[in-house]
């Protein structure tokens, strides 16, 4: 994977590539990244920029001329030996260390044993999340770990010479996995071999040992901007532009969310929303539970990309209400619904409303119980929109 591959994230490219430019890369970094924004693409990137031919120059034998000198290349070439073996996961000096899972009750689990689904994973989901690789691996309800047996083979390949002369790397991906297992690592992570570069992409900043925190060069990504998720997503999925900056709008800064949102495109969740707000506003208790009993039928995934376009509505109607109709960026039906929640509720009553709906996904992505949480939600804003009366209808 080149930078170019890479979505967006254009400022942290330019400082590690400054980085290595200047000979300033720390022995061990951490990429800190929300999921779905870019860690380990850009990991991976990384690698095979530090790796390329073109980048390290190095020559390929003992009578080649001197390698050049000069500026460092934006990004590696993608061509050479190095770039070819780097992107089919192949490069036997790039090392990889993940959450598993034991293949069997009481054996120890490594990361080799992953090898195949780990290089099917990397090429097709790199912007997935950890919940995805251990539900790609037959994980189900089984706690993912980094365990010791992994501890000691990232020890006993590190200690092995570099294949082709150059630099090792190893991508260390959810170091929170680590737990206390991750004390065998500090004596590495803080002097590791000559010519290794320890590469860790953390989600969550308190999760991971303090001990780690403080023998690592943190870098910081930012959450995607809409722009290049809507980029993404019309060259990469063949999505209709306008449908495309929707649903960038709702994802959060995350193209995983935003290809999960994608993938539910055609469901029709701006009648649903309707269906829901004139429960509320107008039929009363009784069609509020059967809107209840027949959304909580859907799965998990659709109830929470079903709140994250609720989310976006209200978030329409605020800037509606504060910068006029052009500064909506939503299609016309949705605007015209985004008009009609204005005077349904004012600036209040819709910040509080984005709220409910905020937390009300982050409880669906915690398994909470569909009808409990959608009862319990209308009954809250209804409560919040109680003193107006405008019906929501077509």
């Amino acid at each position: 994977m080149r930078f170019s591959d890479v979505i967006g994230q254009e400022a942290v490219k330019e400082r590690l590539r400054s980085l290595a430019a200047n000979n300033r890369l720390g022995h061990a970094m951490l990429l800190l990244a929300r999921p779905g924004t870019g860690g380990l693409p850009l990991a991976l990137a990384f690698a095979q920029y530090l790796l390329c031919d073109g980048v390290t120059r190095k020559p390929t034998s003992l009578f080649d001329a001197p390698a050049p000198t000069g500026p460092l290349p934006d990004d590696s070439c993608g061509t050479c030996p190095a770039c070819r073996k780097t992107a089919g996961i192949a490069h036997p000096d790039l090392h990889f260390s993940f959450p598993t899972v034991s293949r069997k009750p009481g054996t120890p689990a490594v990361c080799r044993d992953f090898a195949g689904e780990w290089r099917d994973f990397l090429q097709k989901h790199a912007y997935g999340n950890d919940f995805d690789w251990l539900q790609s691996i037959g994980a189900e309800n089984r706690q993912g770990k980094i365990f010791a047996a992994e501890c000691e083979d990232i020890h006993r390949r590190l200690s092995l010479k570099s294949y082709e002369g150059g630099l090792k790397i190893l991508i260390l991906w959810m170091p929170e996995y680590l737990e206390a297992e991750g004390n065998r690592l500090l004596k590495l992570i803080e002097e590791p071999p000559e010519g290794t570069l320890l590469l860790l992409v953390a989600e969550d900043y308190d999760s991971v040992l303090p001990t780690i925190l403080s023998r690592t060069q943190l870098v910081r990504m930012p959450p995607l901007d809409s722009a290049s998720i809507a980029e993404a997503l019309v060259a990469r999925c063949g999505a209709e532009v306008d449908r495309a900056r929707t649903v960038a709008s709702m994802a959060e800064g995350s193209y995983r969310e935003a290809l999960s949102l994608l993938q539910h495109h055609e469901d029709d969740w701006l009648t649903v929303a309707r269906e829901w707000l004139n429960a509320i506003l107008r039929n009363g208790p009784v069609a509020q539970v059967k809107w209840v009993e027949e959304t909580a039928k859907h799965g998990r995934e659709k109830q929470k990309q079903f709140l994250r376009y609720m989310g976006h509505l209200t978030e329409a109607a605020i800037r509606i209400r504060s910068m006029g109709d052009e500064a909506a960026g939503i299609q016309e039906t949705e605007a015209d619904f985004a008009v009609k929640l204005n005077r349904v509720a004012g600036m209040g009553q819709l910040g509080a409303m984005a709220e409910e709906f905020e937390r009300a996904a982050y409880q669906v992505e915690r398994n909470a119980n569909g009808k409990i949480l959608f009862l319990a939600l209308s009954i809250r804003l209804h409560h919040i929109i109680r003193d107006n009366s405008l019906i929501l209808v077509r």
